[in-house]
């Protein structure tokens, strides 16, 4: 796709979002079953089924997904998506790979230690690109990509989350 098919595809989605902002706010829904064996949640990732279970440095066996794992993975998934309209819509040639790591310490998690944070200290995202584009062009490509992936600016400003039983 190129950055004029870009334009043409998202100019109504503009334009409608313009002369009515409350048709941009969409509620995205994830379901998970708890009917499975084991300490595991299905989760319906809109293509395929993905069983969650435990991280081995908590006991898991490491056959099912980790949920560390699949936010990191939605955290690449989203930046690479992101990036690749991003560069599109610049005009820009852009190959390579996205990286995400983050550090956890899971005595947090077991309860080993009241003082150890539960969840990622730090999360740290790359990307190893092939590009032609001179240093500005990157630099505009990267401050864009991080203002606009949903997942990376879900993560750095720590939205309002309610729990709830029902």
């Amino acid at each position: 796709m190129d950055a004029a098919a870009l334009k043409a595809m998202q100019a109504p989605l503009k334009a409608k979002y313009t002369d009515d902002p409350a048709t941009a706010v969409v509620t995205l829904e994830a379901d998970g079953s708890l009917d499975g064996e084991g300490i595991t949640c299905s989760v319906r990732t809109g293509r395929a089924l993905a069983e969650a279970g435990l991280h081995p440095a908590t006991g898991g066996s490491g056959l099912e997904a980790c949920s560390g794992d699949m936010l990191l993975e939605a955290l690449v998934a989203c930046a690479g998506v992101t990036l690749r309209a991003v560069a599109t819509s610049l005009g820009l040639d852009v190959r390579g790979t996205v990286h995400a790591e983050g550090d956890l310490d899971f005595r947090g998690t077991l309860g080993v230690d009241k003082q150890a944070p539960v969840g990622f200290r730090d999360i740290r995202l790359t990307f190893d690109l092939d590009t032609t584009a001179g240093p500005a062009e990157v630099a505009t490509l990267i401050k864009l990509t991080e203002r606009y992936c949903v997942v990376l600016q879900t993560l750095k400003s720590s939205p309002t989350t309610s729990v709830e039983v029902r």
